[in-house]
């Protein structure tokens, strides 16, 4: 393959940037968000995706990178009869089928960089056999091979967890079809997001998968405050520890506000969550005598200021993929305690860059609650995070360095 750039003349790649929906704005759509800068210097970009984003049509727009959408709408189904005969599927591909100018385009690309998600994967079917593919799975579909999303906010199974694995069957199948035959496929290549999502790929998919690791937004989260940082946020009731993500089982909310019983903090819960839910937060709150605030959309100035002044950030999330949240604490300066599970035992060292702690022991969370609180645990913490953050090249240069190597090797 001619490399892009160092003196060959040769004109950029051309890189088709998919994923289902960025609607949801969370983790994974920020990163792909915050990358596509840095990937317009070593490729031609272009974005399809399924429901975009003011946020992503904002950044396209500046790198002058061409985003395309469907003229057909698509949002993912509620209907319990959908999700058994796996209807998402079919209306996805025939979503992207009607992409403006993508069928007609997709030879055009040398490669095809898809993020999964959901509607992501039936992307797959209408990329040409000569289009190099790489896949970043954020975690095999939770959904259809886990038990984890088919539960309450209170842990309790939505219904029978056999009934939902028997109906199910038919889309799990499909999804471990689509992921094995992209395997096989020549000149592709399937990569986590870390080494433990990596992992469950090998338990879920029997295939082997690479690494490609996230990025840290430079400008997002800051060591110093900036200018138009408020110094305070009203609102949570001090001392406090903020917990981000949607409120629900898979992310520990409920978990957290239990474990907090008797510890003397406040809540502060930054990422909503559906209105049944956030009811039932509360009441369990009010039951464990736990102070709780749910934070309405921040920006990220005051994000960063929650997180300032919380006296740490902590999650009790089942088996997260990577770990976001510890590193973007840790480059603040605010101690970040996380349950021993998961991505977050990559980005945090124990007693060196934070704590990870066991799920069920209560009083060793709030041990180390007390020891958030000292200052020189704050800053050695904090620094010794940054450093790790440095040396795993977590920002946008490393990871489409990354990217361009693996099709490279393609």
């Amino acid at each position: 393959m001619a490399r892009n750039g160092g003196g060959t003349g040769a004109p950029p790649r051309r890189l088709l940037v998919a994923k289902g929906s960025f609607a949801p704005m969370g983790g994974a759509e920020r990163d792909i968000i915050r990358n596509l800068p840095s990937l317009s210097k070593k490729f031609t970009v272009s974005v399809a995706t399924l429901e975009s984003s003011s946020e992503l049509a904002s950044v396209c727009e500046e790198n002058g990178i061409r985003l395309m959408t469907p003229s057909l709408k698509w949002s993912q189904s509620s209907s319990v009869i959908s999700r058994v005969l796996d209807t998402d599927y079919s209306r996805a591909l025939e979503c992207w089928k009607s992409v403006g100018n993508l069928m007609d385009d997709l030879n055009e690309f040398d490669f095809a960089h898809i993020t999964s998600g959901d509607g992501s994967l039936a992307i797959l079917k209408i990329i040409p056999e000569d289009v190099a593919i790489h896949l970043h799975l954020l975690e095999p579909h939770r959904g259809l091979h886990e038990d984890v999303l088919h539960r309450g906010i209170d842990g309790r199974p939505r219904r029978s967890l056999g009934v939902t694995k028997a109906a199910l069957a038919l889309a799990r199948r499909r999804d471990l079809s689509l992921i094995r035959e992209l395997y096989a496929r020549n000149r592709s290549a399937i990569s986590g997001n870390s080494e433990f999502t990596s992992s469950r790929i090998g338990e879920v998919y029997g295939i082997p998968s690479g690494v490609l690791l996230p990025s840290l937004g430079i400008g997002e989260f800051t060591q110093n405050p900036s200018d138009d940082e408020p110094i305070k946020i009203e609102g949570p009731t001090e001392p406090y520890v903020v917990t981000i993500g949607k409120a629900s089982w898979v992310k520990g909310t409920w978990e957290t506000i239990s474990m907090l019983q008797g510890s003397g903090h406040s809540l502060a819960h930054v990422g909503g969550g559906e209105s049944g839910d956030l009811d039932s937060l509360a009441s369990h709150a009010e039951d464990c005598k736990v102070g709780i605030w749910i934070a309405p959309r921040l920006s990220y100035t005051d994000l960063c200021s929650l997180i300032r002044g919380a006296k740490a950030v902590v999650s009790m999330a089942h088996s997260e993929p990577f770990g976001l949240t510890p590193i973007e604490a840790q480059t603040i300066g605010t101690p970040a305690l996380f349950v021993d599970e998961g991505g977050f035992k990559e980005t945090i060292s124990d007693g060196d860059s934070g704590r990870l702690l066991p799920r069920d022991d209560y009083s060793a969370w709030h041990n180390a609650l007390k020891e958030a609180g000292v200052a020189e645990n704050r800053a050695q913490w904090s620094e010794n995070g940054r450093v790790g953050i440095s040396m795993k090249g977590l920002n946008p240069e490393r990871f489409s360095e990354r990217l361009y190597e693996i099709f490279d090797e393609l």
